[in-house]
């Protein structure tokens, strides 16, 4: 193994769900750099790994990511793993490979176990696109302006949630998101207790609130792509030029939006042809 960053997969919670490769590197490492030592610690002893820990989580990422640039910079093996899944995708670990890449060091992705592809393998949504959403806002407001800025994307959408805010995200997603889509609630994927279910999207809320026990654990909720559209509504055409006789351009596709329900892409679209303007890439 060459001095390089590989930044290694690990289980989402079945410690068999571990590669021969990740392994391999594992005991090759010279430091292994984790989002939290003592749980990274269990898993190395599991497989009988001794090896040097260095944390590097969230609230010291650019620090840990100087230290390691400079071990590689020495000669070192640096394997770099998250609490759960694969570093980087919404876990901690992005700034750690950056710092190394822009240093002119090597990064090598050891592939393995993820909760997005293991959720969108069991999901049964057969949507041509997807779009990986991470975690929605905390704050309920930004919250629905995401939801909503997400609605016309024509893709399944996939997001994280945690436990003490599964029920909101998901009411949002309810109340915001066309009935006629479905969801599927991934839940403690590899774990003793896990569940995968699909459902309607508006029959979602009750069937959280009927058992405590389905709000518990680390989610991955799927939500399938909106419906076909036929076409803007009869009016919306007239809307907008109104609208355009008064105000900017994007104002007035963003009231028209909030007046009519329609997709903002497909109005500016609108309002570009009302104004004589050729369409621009968005």
């Amino acid at each position: 193994m060459p001095p390089a960053l590989y930044v290694v997969a690990t289980p989402l919670g079945n410690l068999a769900d571990i590669t021969l490769r990740a392994l391999d590197v594992l005991r090759a490492a010279d430091l292994v750099a984790a989002e939290d030592t003592r749980h990274t610690r269990r898993l190395l002893d599991h497989h009988g790994i001794a090896v040097r820990l260095l944390a590097a989580h969230q609230h010291n990422e650019r620090e840990a990511g100087a230290g390691i640039v400079a071990a590689i910079a020495e000669g070192k093996r640096v394997a770099l793993v998250s609490d759960a899944g694969t570093p980087a995708v919404s876990d901690p670990g992005a700034r750690i490979v950056r710092a190394v890449s822009d240093a002119g060091l090597r990064v090598i992705p050891v592939p393995g176990p993820s909760a997005l592809a293991a959720a969108v393998s069991a999901s049964g949504l057969t949507d041509a696109h997807l779009l990986f959403c991470g975690f929605l806002p905390a704050r309920a407001a930004a919250r629905g302006e995401a939801i909503e800025a997400l609605k016309p994307v024509d893709a399944a959408l996939v997001f994280y949630e945690a436990p003490h805010r599964v029920a909101e995200t998901i009411a949002d997603l309810a109340a915001r998101l066309e009935s006629q889509r479905e969801i599927v609630v991934a839940r403690e994927l590899t774990k003793l207790f896990e569940s995968i279910t699909r459902m309607p999207l508006a029959e979602a809320p009750a069937w959280l609130a009927a058992d405590p026990n389905r709000a518990r654990g680390e989610f991955v909720l799927l939500v399938s792509a909106p419906p076909p559209r036929q076409g803007l509504a009869a009016g919306t055409e007239r809307v907008l030029a109104a609208l355009l006789a008064e105000l900017p351009l994007k104002q007035a596709v963003k009231l028209a939006a909030q007046i009519t329900g329609e997709p903002r892409n497909a109005l500016y679209e609108m309002a570009l042809t009302i104004k004589g303007e050729a369409p621009s890439a968005l």
